[in-house]
């Protein structure tokens, strides 16, 4: 028998009392996994859930462009496939261990033992989820995810600093009005002189006006290639929380509906008991 401190640090039973978590220590196995270990596949039948008592889980999904992307970390105290578990349906994700991993493995006999001998533990249990249910809320309302802009800027080379340098400053006002007073001075100083460098009609600042734009065009468009691939990256990176965010939901939606059935089983049962 396990000891049933184990599911202290884990969060959907983090609210169960002392009884509770002993029915449900008296249930369960201890299972090992070697590092690079695949735990269960997407597609896979989902009967067994693990709480992960030492080490760490990947937890992935393939996307729409068949890229994996990683829904959840799952280290000490961490639960991975629950959902499934309590859907009866088919994994939809994928558990690899990161490390060396021991996890406690749960099916859903144990879950429902649980529940016959402490019915209440089910209340506990969907306190827990919505408390779930409201974090992935706050995730799709903060849209929480790395600062994009600061891991690009550390990555930039001097040749690109510059280009955004003249991009920005030839697409300003400030460069326009300055611009536009050096043609007015240089044209009016050569109309006043007796003997000017550049006469009328002035093929020497037609010459500089020339080779500005030759180089200034390109500089502008590596800049705002630059720009493209910034937000070819703000897009992924917006998908990727949005389609975590849409997992999280649905996991936590079938949690809460499974435990709801469950509940209806267990408690008339306990009812005609009494």
């Amino acid at each position: 028998m396990l000891q049933p401190e184990i599911f202290n640090e884990v969060p959907l039973f983090e609210l169960l009392d002392a009884d509770e978590r002993n029915v449900l220590a008296q249930q369960v196995s201890s299972k090992t996994f070697k590092k690079g270990q695949v735990i269960f596949k997407a597609g896979q039948p989902g009967g067994l859930a693990y709480v992960i008592q030492k080490g760490m889980v990947h937890v992935s999904i393939k996307d729409a462009n068949n890229e994996t992307v990683v829904v959840d970390i799952a280290d000490e105290g961490g639960l991975v496939g629950m959902s499934s578990l309590l859907a009866e349906e088919n994994h939809q994700t994928t558990a690899v261990a990161m490390e060396d991993t021991t996890a406690i493995e749960i099916d859903r006999n144990d879950i429902i033992a649980l529940l016959k001998a402490k019915p209440m533990a089910g209340l506990d249990m969907l306190t827990i989820v919505e408390k779930h249910l409201r974090a992935a809320h706050e995730l799709m309302r903060t849209r929480v995810t790395r600062n994009l802009n600061e891991e690009i800027e550390e990555q930039e080379t001097f040749g690109q600093k510059m280009a955004d340098v003249v991009a920005r400053f030839g697409g300003s006002w400030t460069f326009v009005i300055l611009f536009g007073l050096v043609l007015v001075t240089y044209v009016f100083i050569n109309d006043m002189l007796q003997h000017p460098w550049d006469p009328y009609p002035f093929i020497l600042l037609n010459l500089f006006l020339s080779m500005l734009a030759a180089i200034q065009a390109p500089v502008i468009m590596m800049s705002q290639n630059r720009q493209d691939a910034k937000d070819r990256l703000r897009s992924e990176l917006d998908y990727r929380v949005n389609l975590k965010a849409e997992l999280e939901v649905e996991d936590i939606l079938q949690r809460v509906g499974k435990i709801e059935e469950l509940l209806s089983e267990v408690l008339p049962n306990a009812d005609e008991s009494d």
